[in-house]
């Protein structure tokens, strides 16, 4: 099946009651028919759900429409995406392991690192973006164990060359842990460039809409199930409500994707040479420092469109406060626009030297280009530009 079937037509068995849409499954606990079935299926001989915090249907459904959409053997869902990540790191380090961790990564990621990993022994090194593999190798460590990275990264939009780093991993025994967060498997997909671990946060534009959190980890069959053990253990699980939810909005990724990039790609044209900004920003725009690569491994260019603003600081807050339409919050990947301002709400915790080694200057924008008509969209960014 192509990706549009598959993430409407991938179900769990219907009930006796024939439903055409799968029903949630707003349960903590499962019962048995008797106290063999109940021994069997906590000792493993017959499949069947314990506990809520371990597998849900709902839950289970999710897991499967993604795995099959990433082109992975399994997956497993976690309550966020912070949880996802925090989950692929502790499933595979441990106290005097070491990662390696591109510096152009969320906010939260970085904080991560620097408040939690730490205190638990894992030593980790953060990597210039803008090097290559090679520059890198003097990173590795024996103790190394692992590199993540996020392509396209969050705000900067630096695409990294999944294939050729994927064979550098394997060349120094390291798990590729990719966040795909901002590409969806729809415009991007890490395993096929061999990648082992792949991160989301379905927050943003799996569930697309800013209704619920979730969190989800993919892999082959051996990763994932490290990662449930994690799950099913510390308890960051995904709840059935919004695993029932996340799952209807897999129905609609790809038409939602292609207008998202659509619209992007019309917005970050109209911004280009406008006399208030410095410079523009988009995977797919030529001027792009990674054009090439994106154009090799992804389908389309996404929703994020960024831009410099020559009056800095200043310039950020006067465009904000002007806008009309575009919503102003933490989150992206709606289908209502939003905008935001990096270096002070997202990456404020970093210093000025980390964020410009990040390319978030003082007056960078980050707009998640939503699924309101192009001339809307850019006539209220048109207009606060002239107001500042």
């Amino acid at each position: 099946m192509k990706f549009e079937t598959k993430a409407i037509r991938l179900q769990t068995a219907k009930s006796q009651h024939r439903e055409h849409s799968t029903p949630i499954f707003p349960t903590s606990s499962f019962t048995y028919e008797s106290a063999e079935q109940m021994r069997d299926v906590f000792a493993g001989d017959e499949e069947g759900n314990i506990y809520s915090r371990f597998t849900n249907p709902s839950v289970r459904e999710f897991e499967m429409k993604m795995a099959a959409l990433e082109e992975t053997e399994d997956a497993v869902a976690t309550a966020s995406g912070m949880s996802a990540i925090f989950a692929s790191f502790v499933s595979f380090l441990k106290c005097g392991d070491h990662l390696l961790v591109s510096r152009a990564v969320f906010g939260s990621t970085y904080k991560m690192m620097e408040n939690y990993l730490q205190g638990f022994g894992i030593e980790y090194t953060f990597l210039n973006p803008s090097q290559g593999v090679e520059e890198w190798t003097e990173a590795v460590q024996e103790n190394t164990k692992m590199l993540f990275l996020e392509t396209p990264s969050n705000p900067g939009l630096h695409i990294y060359d999944l294939e050729n780093i994927s064979k550098w991993c394997k060349k120094h025994n390291l798990l590729l842990n990719v966040d795909n967060c901002f590409a969806t498997p729809y415009l991007q997909k890490p395993a096929s460039y061999g990648a082992d671990i792949i991160c989301h946060s379905a927050t943003k534009f799996i569930d697309g809409q800013g209704r619920v959190l979730g969190g989800l980890v993919a892999g082959k069959k051996e990763i994932v199930e490290k990662v449930f053990n994690y799950v099913r253990s510390a308890g960051p699980s995904l709840s059935p409500f919004n695993a029932w939810v996340l799952s209807k909005s897999l129905e609609t990724l790809a038409v939602r994707m292609d207008r998202h990039c659509e619209n992007a790609s019309k917005l970050a044209s109209i911004l280009q040479g406008h006399e208030e900004i410095e410079k523009v920003n988009y995977p797919f725009l030529e001027s792009h420092p990674q054009y090439a690569i994106a154009k090799k491994q992804m389908s389309q260019g996404g929703a994020i469109v960024t831009f410099d603003l020559k009056k800095g600081l200043d310039g950020g807050r006067k465009f904000l406060n002007a806008l009309q339409m575009l919503s102003l919050t933490a989150n992206l990947g709606d289908t209502r626009s939003i905008a935001s301002h990096p270096s002070s709400t997202t990456h404020r915790k970093l210093t000025e030297e980390e964020r410009m080694e990040l390319g978030i200057s003082p007056g960078l924008i980050r707009i998640s280009v939503g699924l309101e008509h192009i001339d809307d969209i850019s006539s209220d960014i048109l207009q606060a530009l002239t107001n500042i």
